[in-house]
């Protein structure tokens, strides 16, 4: 084997262990109960999945792409993104929402990172939850002074339905600044070939 082949060799398995170490590199497998918890935990897989291989192998020229100058970048989009995924986490934990939020990441790892472990936490939250337990739930946010509260069915068409909409910008994004998608990410499945 040549030092070449070695090395990439090397590197691939290095890439490919790194990039399971975060959640989300594939959905975890179907459970057996169908509920209200078990959907929207579902929901939240997909939007992890999405995510995990929409910002995966980033460059900061995809970063940096805007699709017009008014447009939001995309790192201004993942920034969006991780304020989506701490509104769904924070629901999932039934606490209240600080806006505008308190800190956001600074880099595209701590960004990623935390998005992804927002989602798998607040997937794993609904999952384990009841009808009873979800009726309890609430969308709540403090903007100060002014304190309001929604329904956690709001966050179906509100947050997690925003934050895939904004995961398919960043895939759109990112093949638009020459970078796209790894091949083989196969969003029905839920799986990387």
């Amino acid at each position: 084997m040549t030092i070449f082949r070695f090395c990439t060799l090397l590197f691939l398995t290095t890439f490919t262990a790194m990039a399971q170490e975060l959640p989300f590199y594939s959905i975890p497998e179907v459970g057996e109960d169908y509920s209200s918890g078990t959907s929207i935990g579902r929901m939240i897989d997909g939007l992890g999945f999405r995510y995990h291989w929409a910002t995966e192998g980033l460059r900061d020229l995809d970063l940096t792409y805007r699709p017009t100058p008014e447009a939001q970048s995309a790192l201004e989009t993942l920034e969006h993104i991780y304020s989506l995924s701490e509104v769904i986490a924070n629901t999932a934990n039934n606490r209240t929402i600080v806006r505008p939020p308190v800190a956001v990441p600074q880099s595209l790892e701590a960004l990623r990172k935390g998005t992804l472990e927002y989602l798998e936490k607040a997937s794993q939250l609904f999952k384990s939850k009841s009808d009873e337990e979800l009726k309890e739930l609430a969308i709540q946010f403090d903007r100060g002074e002014n304190v309001s509260k929604f329904p956690v069915w709001n966050l179906i068409n509100g947050p997690i339905a925003d934050a895939l909409y904004h995961t398919g910008q960043i895939v759109s994004f990112r093949r638009s600044s020459g970078n796209p998608i790894a091949k083989g990410v196969n969003v029905f499945l839920g799986i990387k070939n």
